[in-house]
């Protein structure tokens, strides 16, 4: 089992000057091709959480053109449209956007200390909201135009996952507070994709019990073992 970290993420700040931001598909797709040639022989399974599963069905499809077989991808409750989730973060309970902000601040400290001579971010570690922070970023660090575009360069919704054809499972909850189930009926539905719509769970939550293991752990792993 491999864990990809994106950049910026798992202490990998020093190892790419250019900042993480979410429409870097191509470089994991690079990753994710280059772990099939590393092991030929072995089922290429694909799991992910949150931006995590966004990524895996991005990638999922992209695989036919980038010559990447998948044996079986997992996404617990991915981003569908970013802009409804960052809405949602600033709309919804605080605990959830002081939480982002708190690690994306953190993060964007340690890359300016990897990077003294080419990053400043004074100003936009201060800005009051996430979609301030957004913008300012997408506006200075990516080529584009405006927020807009940039969210919607990552999102999944509309015909984006129509050339998925490894067999996807995708499972979200009716109370999720940032992934809204409502845009389910805007993501496109090929026949390898299941999607699965729990009555509880919120974001990536589905314990047993209250701090207890997770079952969606264990599901996955059936999932693996099956494919």
């Amino acid at each position: 089992m491999l864990r990809l970290n994106f950049r910026d993420h798992g202490g990998t700040h020093a190892l790419n000057r250019e900042l993480f931001h979410s429409c870097r598909l191509p470089e994991v797709v690079g990753a994710v091709a280059r772990v099939q040639a590393l092991y030929p022989d072995h089922r290429l399974l694909l799991a992910g959480f949150s931006l995590g599963g966004n990524f895996c069905l991005r990638v999922g499809a992209t695989a036919r053109a980038a010559g990447i077989r998948i044996a079986r991808i997992v996404a617990v409750c991915p981003v569908l449209d970013p802009a409804t989730t960052l809405d949602a973060l600033e709309r919804g309970p605080a605990i959830y956007r002081r939480y982002f902000l708190f690690k994306w601040r953190r993060s964007l400290r340690l890359k300016q200390a990897a990077w003294p001579d080419h990053y400043d971010f004074g100003e936009l570690i201060h800005d009051p909201s996430l979609t301030a922070m957004t913008e300012r970023m997408v506006l200075k660090y990516t080529d584009y135009p405006d927020l807009a575009h940039y969210l919607r360069g990552y999102s999944i919704t509309e015909g984006v996952l129509e050339s998925l054809d490894a067999p996807a499972h995708l499972i979200t909850s009716t109370d999720d507070p940032m992934i809204l189930v409502r845009d389910l009926a805007r993501v496109a539905r090929p026949d390898s994709l299941e999607v699965t719509v729990t009555p509880r769970g919120g974001h990536c939550g589905y314990m047993d019990a209250i701090g207890g293991p997770s079952w969606i752990d264990r599901l996955i792993v059936e999932e693996f073992d099956r494919a």
